[in-house]
Parts: structure tokens; C-alpha cells; sequence
């Protein structure tokens, strides 16, 4: 794993560039912000690149500012609760499944006080990616909806970057799978309470509902 983790830095500057320019090209198109949280809210996937980052980033923060490192912690630990309250069997399946699980949960790296993310350096591809118009491989990535209000498909083709033309984060997560056994999607949640080496954690047990 660690020898993924450089390259990985490198699929961030490749990521964030591509970002960078599709904003470059959009303009005031691009309504995202500081503290515009709605795309901070309900569980999405992520990749055991992206887990492996965000517990990165975590250890990091505790070196930092151990006060904040242990807000997010212990949001992580009670979102990975609720979720696995709200649905005790095969919870990572029925959250990725299902469009409007947990629609509301917030992502534990959001800080409700501030509307930022206490990970934003070490936050997933997806997070990354969203806002902007953007193309991953030969798929358009849906840009927010808050975003290009009454501007046509045309021009918003216009403004599409290639995010990850040398598909660098399909290498880093094959040689992921080759040498760490680390395969399939997570949720930012259960990425913060797993250990390094589990790629999909059990959800913690918590007490049925009274």
C-alpha cells in the first residue's frame, strides 16, 4: 500500500487540474463554494484508494490539530451506528443500492459549524470531481445541479475536461486488489472506523430499537 500512496498524490494533482480547468472554462457557471454543502450530504461510494487517502488524512489531522481529528472521528463512529441501526443487514449493500438511503446523513468530514470539510485535502475522486463538467473516459460525470442554471447541453459540453485521461486510478486500485487484497467501494463512514487492512468492515453492532 504504501508504495500506491505517491502515485496516488499524483492522481490528486492529475484530478485537480482537470478540475481546475473545467472551472476555468465554465466561469460563474460554477456555482460551488465554501459552505454549499448540499453534495455533503447521504453516503456515496468510494474506492479503498479513496479510504486509504481519507485515513491518511486523518492521521494527519491528529498530528495537527487533534481537537478536530477527534470531532471527525467520532462523527464517523456515529454516522457508521446509525446506518447500521437503520439498516442492520447487509448495511454496505443496502446503502450503495439504494438511491435515497440515508439521504440526509451527512459525510462525517463535513463540520456542521463551518460547512467545510476537515478532510478537503484527502477527500475522494468523487468530491473532487463534482461541480464542474467534467468526462471520465468516455462518460460525461453529472455536474451539480446547482451549477449552469439555463445554460444549454452545447455549452456545457463545451466545458468538459478529461479527468483522468492516463486512467491512473484504475492502475493504482488493480495493484491495490494484486497486493493488498483491497477491492470494491466503501462509504466515507465506514472508511474512517475500518482499520487499514479491511476493506469492508462490519458496521458496528448497536442495540436494536426499543
Amino acid at each position: 500500500m504504501l508504495g500506491v500512496m505517491p502515485r496516488d498524490a499524483h492522481l490528486v494533482e492529475i484530478v485537480d487540474a482537470a478540475i481546475a480547468d473545467a472551472a476555468r472554462r465554465s466561469g460563474a457557471w460554477v456555482a460551488c463554494k465554501p459552505g454549499c454543502t448540499p453534495c455533503c450530504l447521504g453516503p456515496f461510494p468510494i474506492t479503498q484508494l479513496d479510504a486509504l487517502r481519507l485515513r491518511d488524512g486523518l492521521r494527519n489531522l491528529h498530528l495537527q490539530d487533534p481537537a478536530r481529528a477527534a470531532r471527525v472521528g467520532d462523527r464517523a463512529r456515529q454516522s457508521a451506528a446509525r446506518l447500521a441501526r437503520e439498516f442492520p443487514i447487509d448495511t454496505l449493500g443496502r446503502v450503495l443500492d439504494e438511491d435515497d438511503a440515508a439521504a440526509d446523513e451527512p459525510c462525517p468530514a463535513l463540520d456542521p459549524a463551518t460547512g467545510l470539510c476537515d478532510l478537503y485535502d484527502s477527500r475522494p475522486i468523487t468530491c473532487r470531481a463534482f461541480g464542474p463538467a467534467v468526462r471520465w473516459g468516455s462518460d460525461a460525470v453529472g455536474a451539480c445541479e446547482l451549477c449552469y442554471a439555463g445554460v444549454t447541453g452545447e455549452q456545457i459540453a463545451q466545458c468538459r475536461v478529461e479527468i483522468d485521461p492516463g486512467g491512473l486510478e484504475a492502475l493504482l486500485l488493480d495493484e491495490l486488489e494484486r497486493t493488498a487484497g483491497l477491492s470494491g467501494q466503501t462509504i466515507v463512514a465506514f472508511a474512517l472506523t475500518a482499520s487499514p487492512t479491511d476493506p469492508d468492515p462490519d458496521p458496528p453492532r448497536v442495540p436494536p430499537r426499543s
